[in-house]
Order: C-alpha cells, then sequence, then structure tokens
C-alpha cells in the first residue's frame, strides 16, 4: 500500500488497517516465541546428545583399561604360579594348553 492509498481511506478504514497490522505483529510475536522456544529445546537435546556420546566414549575408555588391568593381573598371576611351582621342582604345561586355547 503506498501513500496516495492510503491519503484516501477515511479514518474508519485507517484504524481498520492499523487493527489487522497489529493482529498480524500479535501472532508473528507468538509465532516467534513458539519457535524460539523449540529452539532452544532442540539445543538442548543436541547438547544433550553431544554429552551422552562423549560419556560413553569416555566409558569405552575406562573398559578397555579396566580389560588392560585384568589381563596384566592374569598374566602376573600366571607368572607368580609358575615361578612357585618351579622353585618346588613342578613344571606346568605352557599357557594355552591350561586355557585351552592357543594364543596367536
Amino acid at each position: 500500500m503506498n501513500s496516495k492509498d492510503l491519503k484516501r481511506m477515511t479514518r474508519a478504514e485507517l484504524l481498520e488497517v492499523l487493527l489487522t497490522q497489529s493482529r498480524r505483529i500479535r501472532e508473528l510475536e507468538e509465532e516467534l516465541e513458539e519457535t524460539k522456544a523449540k529452539l532452544e529445546d532442540r539445543e538442548i537435546r543436541i547438547e544433550k546428545a553431544g554429552s551422552l556420546s562423549e560419556a560413553a566414549l569416555e566409558l569405552s575408555g575406562v573398559f578397555k583399561a579396566a580389560d588392560d588391568a585384568a589381563h596384566l593381573y592374569l598374566y602376573n598371576v600366571k607368572k607368580l604360579i609358575r615361578q612357585q611351582a618351579e622353585k618346588q621342582g613342578h613344571k606346568l604345561p605352557p599357557d594355552e594348553e591350561l586355557s585351552g586355547k592357543k594364543n596367536d
């Protein structure tokens, strides 16, 4: 709408235009607030997902370290048993024969 159109309008018509524009502005502001809320919710979800994936990676590292520690512990126990058996004059079969598996 240009200035010529506005000049030709009556007061009632101008008020109607103002009311229509006011309603439209209110609708757009409500829509904007809803969109902002949705965006914030999505950002929070993304942030949490990032935190969860980081936590999972850290846990997998913890499990790897625990697995490594368990293998080291078993190795040391077997070594200690073998040393004690040799001191007493016993000869133990190789580890793969004890476990039923062959190491690659």
